[in-house]
């Protein structure tokens, strides 16, 4: 993406939050890098220079605002033209990989060098992966400063430093005074959260519909491993060797939903960060996705009745796919039992993860290898059909061997022909997946029969023919056909 500096400060003086995350502005004068939509007094042209992210801004050597906070702007949407290589290094970085490996391993990883990744990610994004992942950290750490009470400690180990000294050096070097500092400033305005959690801010661009995007949880959450009460959204988690639950609470005056996460997941901040953003999908762009949509006769009322509605991710894709087979040809709440029913008897405990206010967060859903070394009749004997669970071996087995890489950077036509190659997988569950497992913004499961329903009754063929003015948010209009459906 190459920016111009007349339509970034046209933006900028306008403090318009369409383009917040999409650049950020440096200042000649102040040595500050500040979002599009900082309240500071908006500078002279030529004091500004324009970043596409933190980290340029960073290596140009500019430190981020304290008013406005870089760290919690909202990413770009999955349409951005990145190559597939850095895409898939970004997420990588982003979920902690150089915490614990080298870039050699990453790039071994993605299939190539290191020389060519890094060339790579200098030419698409101005910095290198150690410097990618240095503002990561950075970010994370000062977001837990000012978000959190945790102890000095607990932050430079949740935010991936070795050790609190080299956390001490690098945060002095890049913000110019002490972490201590930062915390005895902000110490008045943490917010609690959970009692005994971390707890983080993540930003996303207004307007977000909280409720609809909650109902549609609640209607498959699955017992004893995720939970919908009170406004907020809770779950178990496994990531690596650690385990715990999170919370998530929406608070719309900040523009930001609030997680609260248990202690022992600390060491997994850094992915828990980048799966929350896909489940609630906050880097999407509700006003460009209404523009496009609301052209459109039949789905202008339906985009003004829901504001900001958008497309329910999955924190676990394998989860998701299981969950999306169960679905097949029985309602909701026949599916959301039978995904009870294979966590209770294939899920492992998590000892202490209860809810006091209700029903206990107790279970792990099952990892892919342990699926694919039941037996087929073991999971039809829970009253799941024949055939939905041999595609549960089948899709287990897949993802278990590698075959199968549920992964919104992995090349999305392979996935879906993957997909449909596992028996009792078809169009129509493949298209799920790729709007919410894989996060693309452009499925369509045309044969749907809600969708042809709030369609008007017409056939799968037309409804692909009328859904071809929607492209590329196509999985956005699937969410407001369904949601219309209840609104009668």
């Amino acid at each position: 993406m190459t920016l111009d500096s007349l339509n970034c400060y046209r933006a900028l003086t306008a403090r318009d939050a369409r383009f917040d995350g999409v650049f950020f502005v440096a200042v000649s004068t102040t040595g500050i890098y500040c979002r599009p939509i900082c309240t500071a007094r908006t500078p002279r042209r030529d004091r500004c220079s324009f970043y596409r992210t933190p980290a340029e801004a960073e290596r140009a050597g500019f430190r981020a605002c304290f008013r406005c906070r870089p760290e919690l702007a909202p990413g770009t949407t999955p349409l951005e033209s990145i190559p597939r290589l850095v895409a898939e290094a970004s997420r990588h970085i982003d979920e902690g990989f150089l915490n614990r490996a080298s870039v050699d391993e990453l790039a071994r990883g993605l299939g190539v060098t290191g020389r060519h990744l890094r060339r790579a990610m200098e030419a698409r994004l101005g910095v290198t992966p150690i410097e990618l992942a240095q503002t990561r950290r950075l970010a994370l750490a000062k977001q837990l400063l000012q978000d959190s009470d945790a102890g000095l400690a607990q932050i430079a180990f949740a935010s991936g430093f070795g050790s609190v000294r080299r956390f001490n050096a690098l945060f002095r070097q890049r913000f110019g005074r002490a972490p201590s500092s930062l915390r005895r400033d902000h110490a008045a305005h943490v917010d609690p959260g959970e009692p005994g959690t971390l707890a983080l801010r993540l930003g996303y661009r207004p307007p977000l519909d909280w409720e609809t995007m909650l109902a549609f949880l609640a209607g498959r959450a699955i017992p004893g491993v995720e939970l919908v009460a009170d406004g907020t959204y809770r779950r178990t988690v496994t990531l690596g060797d650690a385990t715990g639950t999170l919370a998530v609470r929406n608070d719309p005056t900040r523009g930001a939903l609030w997680v609260s996460v248990s202690p022992s997941l600390a060491g997994s901040l850094m992915a828990i960060v980048a799966r929350s953003r896909s489940l609630f999908d906050l880097d999407a762009s509700p006003t460009t996705i209404a523009e496009v949509l609301g052209a459109d006769l039949r789905l202008r009322p339906l985009i003004e009745r829901r504001p900001g509605l958008r497309v329910p991710g999955a924190f676990d894709p394998f989860e998701a796919a299981c969950r999306a087979i169960l679905g097949q040809q029985v309602t909701v709440r026949a599916a959301t039992t039978l995904a009870g029913r294979l966590v209770a008897r294939f899920g492992t405990p998590v000892p202490g993860s209860t809810d006091p206010s209700g029903p206990t967060l107790s279970l792990l859903f099952p990892a892919p290898a342990r699926l694919a070394g039941a037996r087929v009749d073991e999971i039809a004997s829970l009253g799941i059909v024949g055939a939905r669970a041999r595609a549960l071996v089948a899709l287990a087995r897949s993802v278990t061997d590698g075959s199968l890489v549920l992964d919104r950077h992995a090349p999305l036509d392979d996935t879906l022909r993957a997909l449909e190659a596992l028996p009792g997988i078809g169009s129509w569950t493949a298209h799920y997946l790729a709007m919410r497992a894989l996060r693309w913004p452009d499925a369509f499961p045309a044969a749907d029969i809600a969708v042809r329903k709030a369609l008007g009754g017409v056939t799968a063929r037309e409804a692909e023919k009328l859904s071809e003015a929607w492209r590329p948010w196509r999985s956005y209009a699937v969410l407001h056909l369904w949601t219309s459906l209840g609104d009668g």
